[in-house]
């Protein structure tokens, strides 16, 4: 993965297999793509042929892709107060990482959870113990605790909540963050009037290395609204040539960055088409 190319990839469709997975994000000119393990509202898992994954390994590194970011469903909450679903993300997590095994050198990307009144300091111990129990050593996959607006009772709104979690997670090799500008712009990090500051600051508290890839999102809300609406890229509270910097800052380079706007494919095209301008006439 060469920290002089911009992945640039959208949450395709799981229809098809990975093959056709690819073969999709490739015609709107993406050389990553994030994806659903399985219905984000729960359930079980798409079957996955062991070929077609193959195939598609094969094929993505002919054509230089970065690694994928495929995303849990909504409905994993690690830090419930219910059981059943606990349990549930035990499972989930457990499957999917089976399945990522099939293309090695991916991300799996997961919301923490929301500890629905238990409090932040249990939420982050339920996460940790999840994650403590899923990670093996000889796993070729690396899991991203996403950055969150900090609404309701979900945890990971702030830097600190992420870091707490990877400092009780025996595998800490297997972990990393995926950063998402609107989540943290939601959750009241000002990465518009001074996004240095903010790359200091999540390198302070968590480190620069930990950073393995961003969802890059508008947001349909002012600063430290926490209440977590993507828009498109050029619609938002979020000036278009921000993103196009937090796109292009050092700080970023060889990440793979995950539009999830809502956008149809036209949509997609249109803005991974202007995110590679802004690219280039920063890049020569």
């Amino acid at each position: 993965m060469s920290t002089n190319t911009l992945y640039l990839g959208y949450h395709v469709s799981s229809a098809g297999g990975y093959m056709a997975m690819g073969k999709r994000a490739a015609a709107l000119g993406a050389n990553t793509f994030a994806f659903f393990t399985r219905n984000p509202r729960g359930g079980a898992a798409a079957r996955v042929e062991e070929g077609d994954a193959a195939a598609f390994c094969a094929w993505a590194s002919e054509r230089g892709f970065g690694p994928l970011v495929a995303h849990s469903p909504y409905t994993l909450n690690p830090c419930s107060d219910k059981p059943l679903v606990r349990d549930f993300a035990k499972r989930a997590f457990t499957e999917d990482l089976e399945r990522m095994e099939l293309t090695p050198g991916c991300f799996y990307n997961f919301h923490p959870g929301s500890h629905v009144g238990q409090g932040t300091e249990a939420g982050i111990q339920m996460i940790a113990e999840l994650l403590n129990t899923v990670l093996m050593p000889d796993m070729h996959t690396t899991v991203l605790l996403e950055t969150m607006a900090g609404k309701g009772s979900e945890i990971g709104g702030r830097f600190e909540e992420l870091r707490e979690i990877i400092d009780r997670v025996e595998l800490k090799d297997k972990l990393g963050v995926c950063l998402d500008t609107c989540h943290i712009w939601d959750g009241g990090y000002d990465i518009v009037s001074d996004p240095d500051a903010v790359f200091a600051e999540f390198d302070r508290v968590i480190g620069l290395d930990k950073l393995r890839a961003v969802h890059l999102n508008n947001s349909l809300n002012a600063l430290d609204s926490h209440k977590d609406r993507h828009a498109k890229i050029l619609d938002g509270k979020l000036p278009p040539e921000a993103l196009a910097r937090i796109v292009c800052h050092e700080a970023l380079a060889g990440r793979p960055i995950i539009l999830e706007t809502p956008n149809d494919d036209a949509g997609y095209a249109a803005e991974i088409a202007w995110l590679r301008e802004q690219w280039a006439a920063r890049h020569g």
